[in-house]
């Protein structure tokens, strides 16, 4: 059942509803109001006639004119004057034995009566009210003819305000069906921004989303096609080599380090879309002043400042290894030369957005990859990456550590994703201060309590 069929058989039966309690309102309508009136006239005559038998002057009463009947019961209960011999209108003895000196009413399924006691006796005035019955009836039919006149042309409006209420649906709806893969253009719609504006607004949004994840992971793929042609290729010119002279041993050498390298690359690949930077860990008690001695040593001319006694930290030496390397090699392509890249290692009470550096003090506009975080407050390492090339600008700042996201110098743009994921395993963070003429890349690791 298309949505339209759904609709209009909803609306129908809403129809249908409203009809049917329009009809029970006004047949109810009906009846009330007239039972009301018959009962109020009833009260009001019965009640004259008792004061006028109490004043003594009962010879004044005069029977209306019409369908109204007084007769006269005993204290007992017993009818003893009656307007006709063949009088039905006659209320039950319990009620004339509660009879009291105020009118009540009494309600019979053919009649209506109204009785008050007086001296001696009690008076009843009653009215048939089967007339009401009729007039009811005939009312009834009527609204039922009438509804059975509006119930299809009510249907009839109710598909055609469906159909023309639809129309900018069923457009929205069609340009849905023709995007896939090959086509993530947005939705032109031109109505009100009603539930069907802000539905295709998201719609819009998700597709420039998926315009955008397509771009980059075309991007992506071509600069990883391009990073795994230079290893390989320079690993097949060493193996040539190696074929004809396979003594020489520095040719070996320089092929193992580019395989490492190209495993390396491809294990980041794996562990970043596995999320495996988060969940392997393996710690281990680790000097971080030996561990960036060693990252900053695959990097001639890389300056290192730290103090000469450093606190240990908890974590993965492999990990935090790739993670150093990671930012020194982002660092050494964004300054175009490993001369203008600084490696500073010091201590802080607490990651800030603007840590203090012993080796250098400046205010910057920083941003965090991980704003959310609410660090403990206890003493925390802090190593940072200094570059001196062009800076990166402010709109790129906030997706930097996103996957697949590039920065200006180029790469892979995986990189600081996985140093992200293995600080934030590691219970530290990263944050990123640029200017123009520097950019600094600062980790804050827990250091290792004494109890541990």
């Amino acid at each position: 059942m298309s949505f339209r069929t759904r609709l209009i058989l909803a609306y129908t039966i809403l129809w249908v509803l409203i009809l049917l309690l329009t009809l029970s309102i006004a047949v109810y309508s009906i009846n009330f109001g007239l039972y009301g009136q018959v009962e109020r006239t009833l009260l009001r005559y019965v009640n004259e006639v008792a004061l006028l038998y109490a004043s003594g002057r009962a010879g004044e009463i005069s029977l209306p004119r019409g369908p109204v009947n007084v007769s006269f019961y005993s204290t007992g209960g017993q009818l003893l004057i009656a307007p006709t011999p063949d009088f039905e209108q006659i209320v039950p003895k319990h009620f004339i034995r509660s009879a009291s000196s105020t009118a009540k009413p009494y309600y019979a399924p053919t009649f209506m009566a109204a009785y008050q006691a007086i001296p001696g006796a009690v008076v009843v005035v009653s009215q048939d009210t089967r007339y009401i019955e009729s007039i009811s009836s005939t009312v009834r039919n009527t609204l039922i003819q009438g509804m059975a006149f509006l119930l299809p042309l009510g249907a009839l409006l109710i598909v055609l305000a469906a159909r023309l209420s639809l129309i900018p649906l069923h457009r929205a709806a069609s340009e849905v069906d023709k995007r896939g893969p090959h086509n993530l253009e947005p939705i032109h719609y031109t109505g009100p921004k009603d539930d069907l504006g802000v539905m295709v607004e998201k719609v819009n949004d998700l597709l420039g989303e998926l315009r955008e994840a397509q771009a980059r992971e075309r991007a992506f793929l071509a600069e990883v096609s391009h990073e795994l042609r230079t290893p390989l290729t320079s690993l097949n010119g060493y193996l040539e080599r190696l074929s004809r002279n396979p003594g020489d041993t520095e040719m070996l050498e320089r092929a193992r380090k580019i395989a490492a390298h190209t495993v390396r690359m491809v294990q980041d690949l794996l562990a970043l879309a596995r999320g495996e930077a988060e969940r392997s860990v393996n710690p281990h008690i680790i000097n971080l002043g030996d561990l960036l001695r060693q990252a900053v040593g695959e990097y001639p001319g890389v300056v290192l400042k730290m103090p000469r006694e450093f606190p240990e930290v908890l974590g993965d030496p492999d990990r935090l290894l790739q993670l150093a390397r990671n930012l020194i090699a982002n660092a050494v392509r964004a300054a175009g030369s490993p001369e203008k890249v600084q490696v500073r290692v010091w201590m802080v009470k607490e990651p800030t957005d603007n840590p203090p550096d012993p080796y250098e003090s400046a205010d910057e506009l920083r941003t965090t990859s991980t704003p959310e975080m609410k660090p403990p407050k206890q003493p925390w390492a802090a190593f940072a990456v200094v570059d001196r090339g062009p800076g990166i600008a402010p709109e790129v700042l906030p997706r930097l550590f996103t996957r697949f996201a590039r920065g200006p110098e180029g790469g892979t743009g995986l990189g600081l994703a996985i140093a992200k994921q293995i600080a934030e395993a590691h219970g530290g963070e990263i944050r990123v201060a640029s200017r123009p003429g520097e950019t600094r890349f600062t980790v804050f690791l827990p250091l290792l309590a004494e109890e541990e």
